[in-house]
């Protein structure tokens, strides 16, 4: 990204601060001069803003929080996510920059698309709708629900594309082929929701047994799409989103391959999304001269359920990444915990019947350290976790 896309920026925003108050006052109370802004380190000196911090504002100053920078005549729909907190749709095509995903993925005007993805209050249904319309595509407006009136959608009309969450894409996909047939299952390509866990295994699985190829994206409801798949790993960086991955707690830009939270500044400050912090975890995978990053892993988890150990966030995923490479284990938890002024760090493992526990305990500490970068300090077996138990247990002040 040049030094004059960051001139446009200072510009854009510079300009949004005289109308949107919410936006001056986050500006004056840390003396922050948007209009100086030539670099991305100039950025990173305004602190993050949490998601919740946007919540407490709105409350106060129903609906956007005096966030909003263009006349509210402009906003043609108010989404509405948990919290609650409203986010205003604005002028635009393809569906927030979810067009991307979809000319990604290839899908043409030779495609009919059956969303499946809610159309009331939050915004996913439209926005999918929008974008799968941009490339030219038909689209079914699903929504949610109704799995045997939408599998004789499929069967009738042909559908070749589907968005929808995993677990209703495989109940449709199980419905049309035991209700119609095998013959009957036209679709080529799915638009799946990402999940934690074994994700990529579980698209691999159900690219093989359905025939389609799967894709993902990375999108809030506060700033559309911020990354989409295409072909190579992780998530591409939306051209007009600056991406930084942060330390949770200092906003901090970290090194690629640190995971932190992942931070966007929306290049457009029609509604002034900058240095917002999404509470989403992730490491980058690529970076450009600048520092700004331009391919995302794969979401790691929430920032709130992270627990520091010895200068290292560690996130559920590791937890995850422990069960998923080490064979013979069940379930794990981490339980961290404070002892002679160090943090300590106990791998709890559920091992299946006949487990070899010391070459079980090597691979559980291997898997652990690739992906958290910290040494696990001892394992456990244990014949059972509480039900509902966290991944990651912080018993650092007990």
């Amino acid at each position: 990204m040049s030094d004059s896309v960051y001139s446009e920026i200072a510009r854009a925003y510079a300009k949004a601060a005289q109308v949107a108050p919410g936006l001056k006052a986050r500006f004056d109370k840390v003396g922050f001069e948007p209009s100086k802004v030539s670099s991305l380190a100039e950025l990173s000196r305004l602190p993050v803003m949490k998601k919740e911090e946007l919540l407490t504002l709105q409350r106060a100053n129903p609906p956007f929080g005096g966030f909003l920078a263009v006349d509210p005549k402009d906003v043609s729909r108010i989404y509405v996510s948990p919290g609650p907190i409203f986010e205003p749709s604005l002028p635009g095509t393809g569906g927030h920059g979810l067009d991307l995903l979809f000319r990604s993925a290839g899908i043409t005007d030779a495609d009919i698309v059956l969303n499946t993805w809610a159309y009331h209050l939050v915004p996913a249904g439209l926005l999918f709708d929008e974008a799968a319309q941009a490339v030219g595509a038909t689209v079914v407006p699903g929504g949610t629900g109704n799995r045997e009136l939408q599998a004789q959608i499929i069967r009738e009309i042909g559908v070749t594309s589907i968005c929808a969450s995993t677990a209703f894409f495989l109940a449709l996909a199980d419905t049309v082929i035991e209700t119609y047939g095998r013959d009957a299952w036209t679709v080529k390509s799915a638009f799946l929701g990402g999940e934690m866990g074994d994700w990529m295994a579980k698209r691999r699985r159900i690219e093989a047994d359905y025939g389609v190829k799967t894709w993902a994206a990375y999108a809030t409801a506060d700033l559309g799409l911020v990354g989409y798949e295409d072909g190579g790993d992780g998530y591409l960086v939306h051209p007009d989103r600056i991406v930084q991955i942060c330390d949770p707690e200092s906003g901090a830009p970290l090194a690629d391959g640190e995971t932190g939270e992942i931070v966007v500044t929306s290049c457009q400050a029609d509604w002034p999304m900058i240095r917002f912090g999404t509470g989403d975890s992730a490491y980058a995978l690529e970076s450009g001269a600048d520092g700004r990053v331009t391919r995302l892993s794969a979401i790691q988890g929430r920032v709130g359920a992270a627990v520091k150990v010895r200068e290292i966030f560690v996130y559920p995923r590791a937890i995850e990444e422990v069960v998923i490479a080490t064979p013979g284990i069940s379930a794990a938890q981490a339980v961290v915990t404070r002892e002679n002024d160090r943090d300590m760090l106990c791998l709890r493992i559920i091992l299946d019947d006949n487990g070899d526990k010391p070459a079980t305990e090597a691979a559980a500490k291997e898997a652990f350290q690739m992906t958290a970068r910290i040494r696990a300090d001892k394992v456990e077996f244990v014949d059972k976790l509480p039900e509902g138990a966290e991944l990651i247990v912080n018993r650092k002040d007990m």
